[in-house]
């Protein structure tokens, strides 16, 4: 059998599954309703309501992703010392992605509500309740939560490829728990990280379901802008126009994380 026969599934795969849907997208992006060429789909992310939220959206997956990090790498350093329970430890993170996405969100609006689980424990303390739903910091809360396993992973990974003998060498040289991790571990999981970032902004950027469900219609993104072009608007056009633009900062973020990330290699190479 011909080898090359084996990879069909895989190029029809990939021909129906992202070359025709990104065509299609180009085409509604870039005509009107009667199908002539414009660019006023596009140009339309200008618009001061498009406009803020795109930079809210920004805002929003930059912080997420930096506090999504921030608990990672920790806990990757922390799991490269523990031997039996560390498959434990990463199954627990991972138990809830076992759950459907809809399912977690609507968790947390059970937790943050103001009649919610953590309401109820403030007032049951006597402090006063916290305005916690529909908020930015809910939107974040829920965000970092679904997204925080695709940051572990990698960067788990990574550290754990660090070999106990460079890390023994840099103690061996006078180097402080400190020194080590940032000096040596922290370097070395570049490449991880890079992969945490890009797995944990992409979404986060173009989410929609987390807004709408822990920001209840008051935090518009520019996921739930497309969203509702498609789905309640009916501008398929300016929908897929939208979708463009946001396609074009996923993919320069994505290249200045790939450089960032060839940038350090060639560094430590040196």
């Amino acid at each position: 059998m011909n080898k090359k026969a084996l990879s069909a599934p895989y190029v029809i795969w990939i021909i129906g599954g992202t070359l025709i849907p990104l065509a299609l997208m180009l085409y509604y992006g870039l005509t009107d309703g009667e199908g002539s060429f414009t660019l006023s789909n596009i140009l339309a992310i200008g618009e001061p309501g498009h406009l803020k939220a795109l930079l809210t959206a920004l805002l929003l997956a930059a912080v997420s992703t930096l506090i999504c990090f921030l608990l990672a790498f920790p806990i990757a350093v922390l799991l490269r010392r523990v031997k039996r329970a560390k498959g434990l430890i990463i199954f627990l993170f991972l138990l809830p992605m076992w759950m459907n996405f809809l399912l977690r969100t609507m968790a947390w609006q059970v937790l943050l509500e103001k009649g919610g689980v953590i309401n109820s424990i403030i007032s049951w303390l006597g402090f006063e309740k916290l305005r916690l739903i529909n908020t930015p910091g809910a939107v974040i809360m829920g965000m970092v939560y679904d997204f925080l396993p695709f940051m572990l992973l990698p960067i788990n990974n990574a550290v754990s490829k660090i070999a106990l003998s460079t890390t023994e060498a840099a103690y061996d040289l006078g180097a402080s728990e400190m020194q080590v991790v940032f000096k040596v571990v922290l370097p070395l999981s570049v490449p991880g990280i890079v992969s945490g970032i890009t797995m944990v902004f992409v979404p986060a950027l173009t989410t929609f379901v987390i807004s709408n469900m822990l920001g209840g219609g008051k935090i518009y993104l520019i996921g739930n802008i497309i969203e509702q072009e498609f789905t309640v608007g009916d501008n398929w056009n300016l929908g897929a126009g939208l979708s463009i633009v946001m396609m074009v900062f996923i993919l320069i973020s994505m290249l200045f994380i790939a450089k960032f990330d060839k940038d350090v290699e060639e560094d430590l190479a040196i």
